[in-house]
């Protein structure tokens, strides 16, 4: 295998505690679903800009990370849908009254008062044209980083028998991991896509995936996922079978 993207973050000792202790694989089960984690205007603008150009007028912005992510989602997200696999979107919730989990910091990334920031904003959870949701493919709203806390997520995934979440989208060191997480804690196999999950900063996204792989997940190359989705619809699990 390929050197994964955390191995130059990890120290000697890290190395050597690996070396004795292994790991053991989630693997995947049998009812996967495919959540899309804040693919929104927030974290991409409305071009590819590098990072620290993108925040002037985008402070949430992910950079270029984010862009150079899009054709990988697209690759997994046509994958999901040709072998139909349910599709969650998650994106944040706004006008609805309730302040969000970083309005204790003042609001993350805020940005001034401009009018057009003030125009950016009113676009912020808006998901981005590339990967949109089609008709039958749910959209849920979150407050929190998690796209379980106080959604009905979890009551969709048992509706349909989930067993297995892919995941992606973004941040790495976030609302991935939040998810995760709390995906792991409902008992899902967590598979976490490495060139789907993108972060603003490369040493919490490399050591983020690192820690997910170790305890709650199998953070995975998207060649792998599109291998084991293409044999999961060859033995006749698509078709409408959920």
């Amino acid at each position: 295998m390929a050197e994964r993207v955390w191995e130059r973050f990890l120290t000697e000792q890290d190395r050597a505690h690996l070396a004795m202790t292994g790991r053991r694989h989630v693997g995947f089960g049998e009812r996967p679903a495919l959540l899309l984690i804040d693919l929104y205007r927030w974290v991409y603008g409305d071009e590819p800009q590098p990072l620290l150009e993108a925040i002037e007028d985008w402070p949430g912005s992910c950079g270029l990370a984010a862009w150079d992510a899009v054709p990988h989602i697209q690759t997994l997200l046509q994958a999901a849908r040709d072998a139909d696999i349910p599709v969650v979107h998650a994106t944040g919730l706004d006008g609805a009254g309730i302040e969000g989990w970083s309005r204790r910091r003042g609001g993350l990334y805020s940005g001034g008062d401009s009018p057009e920031m003030e125009e950016r904003r009113k676009r912020q959870y808006y998901i981005i044209d590339e990967v949109a949701p089609i008709d039958g493919e749910a959209v849920i709203r979150k407050s929190s980083p998690s796209a379980f806390w106080g959604t009905p997520l979890t009551g969709h995934l048992n509706y349909l028998g989930v067993d297995t979440i892919i995941t992606c989208g973004e941040s790495t060191s976030g609302c991935v991991r939040a998810s995760v997480v709390d995906g792991c804690t409902n008992r899902y196999r967590m598979i976490v896509v490495e060139e789907c999950v993108f972060d603003r900063h490369e040493a919490t996204h490399a050591i983020n995936l690192f820690d997910m792989d170790q305890k709650y997940a199998d953070v995975a190359p998207l060649a792998e996922v599109l291998e084991w989705v293409a044999d999961w619809k060859a033995r006749g699990n698509g078709g409408g079978s959920h």
